[in-house]
């Protein structure tokens, strides 16, 4: 009885925990929209979107239909179609940009649903998803660094820029180490395991909540899906998760020149730049979809780039509503088929 007590006290602190957790996530959405929109002509903020072409818009409608479809070209769910998986990533995107705190671990719990109404085991989804995350993060890692490159390149070099590129170089380097070090042996693998259990067990016993276990297993099983899947495709992962992300750059690109922000105000290696630390901004999950964040950084980068703050503003606005506020419609709508087709007999 004690124990049942304990338990659902826990659930309940839980669950409190997640309430103030999310309100405070819209807060911060709230608070950042307020300042970034304070003192701008919001007329003119719409004229600039107004004013654009059907042709601009057609080419940009383009560029962000080719954007979602990157999404299911990653070859990590092999034997799936790609109807399907462009359903599973745009319904879990959909839950990530839309419930605050706990929206990727939603996302992550429809995906193995979705999967596993197809044949998919919990195995194979893990691996596949694992393996797309870390891939996710490496590119992640490597784009602020190449954006930098880029621009000491053109001679746009600064104590600041260098330091973020050693920084970075830095993060990408110790990914890479560990994860090649986890793959290179069972032993090795079997020893991360343990470590990350024993990690994670005493930060969860400072929130109340039971140690894990078997983290080793998982790990060395980790191991053998991880290179098996890999065998082969490596190449391809690499290729398409690259493609993906600078298909989502394209799109960000493609809205500034239409809305009126030239080169000469913010070339394509500064607004690279920009767009790569936002991704990088979205490593922790602080807002649903890096709502308010995402906007904060670009705003700010492409503004002290040079770029016109209402132009900008209007570019931003029109990048997040397609990248952001759009898959969360096709989510729904790919989560609302995929639920009536496990309805029929």
């Amino acid at each position: 009885m004690a124990d049942q007590q304990r338990s659902a006290a826990a659930r309940l602190r839980s669950r409190a925990r997640l309430v103030v957790q999310g309100a405070l996530s819209l807060v911060l959405v709230a608070v950042i929209f307020r300042y970034l929109l304070g003192g701008i002509d919001l007329a003119e903020v719409w004229a600039e979107i107004a004013a654009m072409t059907p042709l601009e818009l057609a080419g940009l409608l383009a560029i962000v239909a080719w954007n979602l479809a990157t999404y299911a070209l990653v070859p990590v769910t092999v034997g799936l179609s790609f109807w399907r998986v462009m359903m599973v990533s745009q319904a879990a995107t959909a839950a990530a940009n839309t419930v605050p705190t706990v929206g990727p671990a939603i996302g992550t719990g429809l995906s193995y649903r979705m999967l596993g109404s197809w044949g998919y085991s919990r195995s194979r989804a893990t691996t596949a998803m694992l393996v797309a995350g870390v891939w996710n993060s490496l590119v992640k890692l490597s784009l602020p660094v190449l954006a930098l490159a880029l621009l000491a390149l053109q001679g746009s070099t600064s104590p600041r820029r260098v330091s973020a590129a050693l920084v970075g170089i830095a993060g990408l380097a110790a990914t890479v180490t560990v994860f090649a070090l986890l793959l290179r042996s069972q032993r090795l693998a079997h020893r991360f395991g343990l470590v990350g259990g024993r990690v994670a067990s005493r930060l969860l016993g400072l929130v109340g909540r039971p140690p894990v276990a078997g983290w080793e297993l998982a790990t060395a099983k980790f191991r053998v899906r991880t290179l098996a899947l890999l065998q082969g495709r490596w190449a391809p992962i690499t290729a398409a998760t690259l493609v993906s992300h600078l298909s989502l750059y394209l799109v960000l690109l493609i809205c500034l020149r239409d809305v009126g922000v030239s080169n000469a105000e913010a070339n394509w290696a500064e607004v690279l730049a920009v767009f790569a630390f936002a991704r990088l901004a979205t490593a922790v999950p602080y807002t649903p979809g890096g709502a308010g964040v995402v906007e904060a950084v670009l705003i700010g980068g492409l503004v002290a780039a040079g770029g016109d703050r209402e132009q900008v503003t209007a570019a931003v606005l029109v990048y997040r509503a397609l990248t952001w506020a759009l898959p969360i419609l096709l989510g729904i709508g790919c989560w609302l088929w995929w639920h009536q087709s496990q309805l029929r007999p």
